[in-house]
């Protein structure tokens, strides 16, 4: 029997921790007002270590992470950072 592709579970993990950590700092980043694609290279390139950078980063004034906070409120819809009218 030929066994074309298999890998372990521990490959496995790691790829679902790889691709997680790089969501996350995506999103985080963009929260903190340095857009997406800031987030998503630092998640990408660094893994878990990417994430921590930008953890640390800090918020740019007037970012949806300065204005709502670190998480947002379920079933805010504000975007962009506004404050409401």
């Amino acid at each position: 029997m030929i066994l074309l592709a298999s890998i372990g579970p521990k490959a496995l993990y790691l790829l679902f921790v790889w691709l997680l950590s790089a969501a996350a700092a995506s999103w985080l980043a963009d929260r903190k007002g340095y857009g997406e694609r800031v987030g998503l290279t630092f998640g990408l390139l660094l893994s878990v270590i990417g994430l921590v950078i930008v953890l640390i980063l800090p918020g740019r004034p007037g970012s949806r992470w300065k204005v709502d906070g670190p998480l947002p409120r379920r079933g805010s819809r504000r975007t962009g950072g506004q404050p409401p009218a």
